[in-house]
């Protein structure tokens, strides 16, 4: 009977150290990660719909893993919200209760480290896409699933991996609040939800980071990081911790990305970003596509940034200048996707449409644009300002650079 009692014992005690185990914090897989969630079974993770819902209960589990609380609504790790589907990007949200079927539920994904800090961190990712395309599809060749790898399995990526090192980490100074956002791409719709119903007390929030499509470094490692003039540590620290980038800077709290929501509500932002490509809101946005070692160095870029602030407190926010609300209209294109993380003098073409301007021009990725018309482009801003001056019909003179060789076309528009 002794030896039966100790048997048992020893089981149980077994047992719980084998849950314990088991309960302990996993590190996940980054590549792993986006492939799940940019895998055609998932098809484009539309918001609203239950292949949305597969990537949300996906990154639950791995919530779970990494160590992270539940803190969405009713102690679970969903926040949802209903709203009427919208066209415009950050035109207010008209949220209802109301689960009709003329509206659509978005769910927001959120997890807690509690370190029992004064002040939280919020660490943001959308997960969301265009499923089989609709009107913010850059295809033109009918439907197709819009994987949707770097925009954003990528970030979700980044964000589960900052998780678990932060989770592991001795850094304590802040709580740590990590949100997979529905409802980006149709208007940064989650996010401005989360504000307006914060599962935390918005004034205890020190700062927000968000990581939208940083799955493409490129070979010259450029990262982009906008909002570093929105509190006066910024410019110091991002700057001191960098080891491994060419750091294209950008001081505006305000883009087409959920960091926006937060700026808006007078919080610090960074918003990290590896550039446009020819795949943005297509099908060819593919999992096998993304630098996954550039993800890791960005992960652990934004890790070194996060504890360089484990005992500043809350941080002092500043405003920013609005550069959206400089942007010129325009009545014709040139039909190039600009290389935003070009840092020299002109315009950088990242990419060509068909049948545009740019294509009968003969002009090819990688050319410079320098001179257009009779105007000098410095920038991206000179650009758009010298290009809102001609209408449809025009033809003109654009000189670029290619390869070091000056090259004089005709353009008409």
């Amino acid at each position: 009977m002794r030896i039966t009692i100790i048997f048992i014992a020893l089981c149980f005690l077994m047992s719980c150290q084998t849950d314990q185990k088991s309960s302990e914090p996993v590190k996940g897989d980054m590549k792993a990660d986006v492939v799940y969630l940019a895998s055609d079974r998932l098809q484009g993770r539309e918001t609203g719909t239950s292949y949305e819902l597969l990537a949300a209960d996906y990154i639950v589990k791995r919530m779970k893993e990494s160590g992270l609380e539940p803190k969405g609504n009713a102690g679970t790790y969903f926040q949802t919200f209903s709203f009427k589907p919208s066209s415009g990007p950050h035109q207010e949200a008209a949220f209802t209760d109301d689960k009709g079927d003329v509206y659509v539920t978005g769910t927001n994904v959120i997890g807690y480290i509690d370190n029992g800090a004064a002040q939280t961190v919020v660490i943001g990712a959308h997960y969301d896409h265009l499923g089989m395309g609709g009107e913010s599809s850059l295809y033109r060749e009918g439907e197709a699933i819009h994987n949707g790898a770097d925009d954003n399995a990528s970030g979700v990526a980044v964000m589960l991996d900052l998780a678990y090192d932060l989770k592991m980490s001795d850094k304590k100074g802040n709580n740590y609040l990590f949100i997979a956002f529905s409802g980006e791409e149709m208007g940064l719709l989650g996010s401005n939800y989360f504000t307006k119903n914060s599962t935390i007390a918005l004034d205890s929030i020190t700062y927000m980071i968000n990581m939208d499509m940083v799955g493409r470094l490129n070979k010259e490692s450029t990262l982009a990081i906008y909002g570093t003039g929105t509190t006066p540590r910024w410019n110091q620290i991002v700057n001191a911790v960098n080891k491994d980038f060419k750091l294209a800077i950008s001081e505006s709290g305000v883009g087409p990305s959920d960091h926006t929501s937060f700026y808006l509500n007078d919080l610090p932002v960074l918003h990290f970003f590896t550039g446009q490509h020819e795949d943005y809101h297509k099908p060819g946005d593919d999992a096998e596509k993304l630098n996954y070692a550039g993800m890791e160095q960005i992960s652990d870029y934004i890790l070194r940034i996060v504890g360089e602030t484990d005992k500043a407190g809350k941080l002092a926010f500043r405003k920013t200048k609005n550069e959206s609300e400089e942007v010129p209209r325009f009545k014709v294109g040139l039909g190039v996707v600009p290389d935003y993380l070009f840092t020299g003098k002109g315009m950088r073409i990242d990419g060509i449409s068909e049948d545009k301007p740019a294509q009968k021009a003969e002009l090819i990725r990688g050319d410079i644009v320098v001179k257009l018309g009779d105007s000098t482009i410095v920038d991206m801003m000179s650009y758009m300002r010298t290009l809102a001056t001609f209408d449809t019909g025009d033809v003109t003179k654009v000189i670029v650079d290619r390869d070091g060789e000056m090259m004089e076309k005709e353009i008409e528009f």
